[in-house]
C-alpha cells in the first residue's frame, strides 16, 4: 500500500460534505488502518489564549496567545492539536521523523505559552479521521486530490488562501474545476 502520509488532502468543489468543503487536510497518519488529518484551513472563533486560559496557564508569549484556532476536524472536537516543525521532544508527537510534526499532549502547551515552544505552530481543535479504504474510496470518487504537502503552506500561507495554493502545488486553478465529476 502505498500512503498519503505527510500529504495534504484538497477537498474538491463537489465535495457533498459540509464538514470538509473547501478545505485542505494535512495528513499526519496514513496506513492499512485507516488515515488521521488535520483541516488547516477553517478557522474557528478563538485564539490560542482562550486555550492558554482554559488550562489556567500562565501567558508568557503573546505571540503564540494571539494565534487563531483552526478548526482540525469533526472527530474529537474538544481534543488539541498542535502542528509544528520543533526537533524538542515532547510527550505525544506522531512521527518524530516528519517534516511537519503533530503534538497531541499539554506539555507543548506549556511549552508555547512560556515562550518556549515551537515557533511557527499551528493549534487545532478535532480531527479527521478514516477507517481502513475508507478515504481510498472517496478518492476513486473524485471527493479528493492530494499532493505531497509543503510546510510553507501550513506556517505561512494566509488561511483563505490555502485551498486554491494547495491547488496550485498540483497546477490546477480549483476556481476552474466543476462541481461536479464524472467517470469514464
Amino acid at each position: 500500500m502505498s500512503t498519503l502520509q505527510d500529504h495534504f488532502l484538497i477537498a474538491m468543489p463537489a465535495m457533498g460534505d459540509p464538514n470538509f468543503d473547501g478545505t485542505v487536510t494535512y495528513l499526519c497518519k496514513h496506513n492499512e488502518d485507516g488515515a488521521l488529518g488535520i483541516v488547516i484551513n477553517r478557522l474557528l472563533d478563538m485564539h490560542v489564549a482562550d486555550i492558554f486560559e482554559q488550562l489556567e496557564l500562565e501567558i508568557i508569549d503573546q505571540r503564540q496567545a494571539e494565534r487563531p484556532v483552526l478548526a482540525g476536524g469533526p472527530v474529537q472536537p474538544g481534543t488539541g492539536f498542535v502542528l509544528h516543525q520543533a526537533d524538542r521532544r515532547f510527550e505525544s508527537t506522531l512521527d518524530d521523523s516528519a517534516a511537519v510534526k503533530v503534538t497531541a499532549s499539554q506539555d507543548i502547551l506549556q511549552a508555547m505559552a512560556a515562550g518556549e515552544g515551537p515557533w511557527p505552530a499551528l493549534v487545532a481543535l478535532g480531527y479527521a479521521g478514516w477507517g481502513a479504504g475508507q478515504l481510498e474510496t472517496e478518492i476513486a470518487a473524485n471527493a479528493w486530490l492530494s499532493v505531497p504537502a509543503d510546510p510553507s503552506l501550513i506556517f505561512d500561507t494566509p488561511f483563505d488562501q490555502r485551498w486554491a495554493a494547495a491547488a496550485s502545488l498540483l497546477g490546477v486553478n480549483i476556481s476552474q474545476l466543476t462541481s461536479y465529476a464524472g467517470h469514464a
